[in-house]
């Protein structure tokens, strides 16, 4: 039989906005239920790097940061511009620290900062080297019990062994257990306790990166006391005297008294919707979280919420190459920055010519292939850079090279017009752009696009490779090249909100009792990608906004500022 409970805050969507969101309502006092669609929590966070970018926390000092609140918002001034409201901005800076603040002192949601993670568009004014990304600490998961099976698994291409999940630091070990004992101890530790762990659990309870992050919040949740449901659909929503009235399927109804927090990924999967607000030619596939459908967006717009406007791309983007699985399934490669900003990787058009500079981050390089018309786009190498820095899908080392080349992901050939004829594209075109690059390579210039002269660019090429970290020459055979195309990571255009995280309306009023954080609401970056973790650190500030006001809402009042 159907039964109705009531709830202080109701969380709907559990990736890092949904759980952090939980969570604040927990530590609050708050009875608190977070309902999930998919059998896993996580969302598109747990298959990420979990880096979370919120500026001016205490961390900052532990890499000696330099940086303050003003200096933060005349570099988002400089990059968003009036793409999105100014206060938006400004209520995540206020707040953005006491968020993590707050989960670091209070729960096992632990981060730390990098010596240097640049911002993205590190040629703005205001921009900075350290001390804004923030990434979560790694986590043994065996005190999660059963939670551990509710995690989503990293995507498959991004483990190893089947399964073993890597972070930076352990891919340095890896690629160097041959030249050090340290490295090599380090690998035989970290292959090891993964074999006890699948034995144990069925798959690796060291969690690292996105999966760190989510399995540290879903302890936080639990822990500080919110109930967690998974499998849990919402079939409608509606007002109910001061609350919101949710009705599952199946026809259970819980009352949220104090508001309903939407956090269920943004519009990414919705069926009519992804068409509508994507360009052409539609993507078509995406390496996010399959939960994201929009359904929630569909009840909350019948209540009067509406859409953002504004935002420079209704998406974040980045290139993509993909190949079918065994088992039928789609593996969808993101191209952050393992490949394309290394020396001797060039992208080339169906000219073979460039068409953008590689080594911008992984949005503008989506921008660019459609800006340009360029999909599918080809990173194209040698023998040499297929060695070192792998391909897509393909490891360093070359490490699975040899099946890729069987199924056709990754192309093979002798020569680079070999290699042209494979791909389609103009051999004259692509032996002039090589033999450009080479020249740039000895030079350090790149005279077209000006490639590896910011900060950022340069840290994702090779620090030991000069003059100049990412271009190197392309002349060893054999000659590779993988397809890449624009592939969506994540919601820009989200539902209207003000600085509370409330929904609001045509007018600008607020809909009493529901709130919206992460890809949910509309991007305080106004679809500009200014740094690393730029998703995530907004979603789980907003979680925080929207908690304490949905509590405080319930017991009759509303967030005062924390102290």
């Amino acid at each position: 039989m159907a039964h109705r409970e009531i709830f202080d805050v109701v969380v709907v969507g559990a990736g890092a906005g949904g759980l952090a969101a939980a969570t604040f309502a927990a530590l609050e006092g708050a009875k608190t239920l977070l309902i999930e669609s998919t059998e896993y929590v996580g969302g598109t966070t747990a298959f990420s790097a979990g880096t979370t970018w919120v500026p001016n926390t205490r961390l900052a000092k532990t890499v000696d940061a330099v940086d303050s609140p003003e200096r933060v918002l005349r570099y988002l001034d400089n990059a968003v511009g009036n793409r999105s409201p100014r206060a938006m901005r400004e209520a995540f800076v206020e707040n953005g620290p006491r968020a993590i603040h707050t989960l670091m002192d209070r729960t096992v949601a632990q981060f730390r900062a990098r010596p240097h993670h640049p911002d993205y568009l590190y040629e703005l004014e205001g921009s900075t080297a350290k001390g804004r990304a923030l990434e979560p600490e790694p986590f043994r998961a065996d005190a999660l019990g059963r939670d551990l099976q509710l995690i989503r698994p990293a995507i498959p291409e991004f483990t190893i062994l089947g399964g073993l999940q890597v972070d930076r630091d352990d891919i340095n070990h890896l690629l160097s257990m041959g030249k050090s004992t340290k490295s090599l101890a380090h690998a035989v530790k970290l292959i090891g306790t993964f074999m006890v762990d699948k034995l144990r659990y069925g798959r690796s309870a060291r969690l690292v990166m996105g999966n760190a992050l989510v399995g540290r919040l879903l302890m936080a949740a639990r822990t500080a006391g919110a109930d967690v449901r998974v499998k849990t659909k919402v079939s409608t929503l509606e007002p109910e005297g001061d609350g919101q009235l949710l009705t599952l399927e199946g026809g259970d109804q819980i009352l949220a008294s104090g508001g309903v927090i939407l956090a269920t990924g943004g519009f990414g999967r919705h069926p009519t919707r992804r068409a509508e607000m994507l360009p052409e030619p539609l993507a078509p596939h995406s390496p996010t979280a399959p939960g994201h459908t929009g359904a929630m967006h569909d009840l909350v717009l019948a209540q009067g919420a509406r859409y953002g406007e504004g935002a420079a791309s209704n998406v974040f983007w980045a290139p993509m190459s993909t190949r079918k699985r065994g088992d039928g399934s789609w593996a969808v490669f993101p191209h952050f920055v393992f490949d394309r900003s290394k020396p001797g990787i060039v992208a080339v058009d169906k000219q073979g010519e460039r068409f953008t500079n590689e080594a911008r981050s992984y949005h503008e390089f989506g921008l660019a292939q459609y800006a340009t018309g360029t999909i599918p786009a080809y990173l194209v190498t040698d023998a040499e850079g297929l060695r070192k820095y792998g391909l897509g899908m393909v490891r360093p080392g070359a490490r699975g090279a040899k099946a890729l080349i069987a199924d056709g992901y990754l192309k093979e050939a002798p020569t680079l017009r070999a290699l042209a004829a494979t791909l389609g594209i103009s051999a004259d075109g692509l032996a002039a752009t090589v033999t450009k690059m080479n020249g740039f390579a000895e030079t350090g210039k790149d005279m077209d696009f000006n490639r590896g002269e910011t900060v950022y660019e340069c840290a994702n090429g090779d620090a030991t490779h000069g003059p100049n970290p990412t271009l190197g020459s392309i002349g060893t055979a054999p000659f590779y090249a993988v397809a890449v195309t624009p592939g969506d990571i994540g919601a820009a255009t989200g539902l209207a909100c003000d600085e509370r995280a409330r929904l609001i309306d045509g007018d600008n009023q607020p809909i009493p009792g529901l709130y919206a954080c992460g890809n949910d609401m509309q991007s305080i970056m106004g679809g500009v990608y200014p740094g690393p973790g730029i998703t995530i650190g907004p979603a789980i500030t907003f979680a925080y906004i929207a908690a304490r006001d949905a509590v405080a809402r319930a017991r009759g009042g509303h967030a005062e500022k924390a102290a």
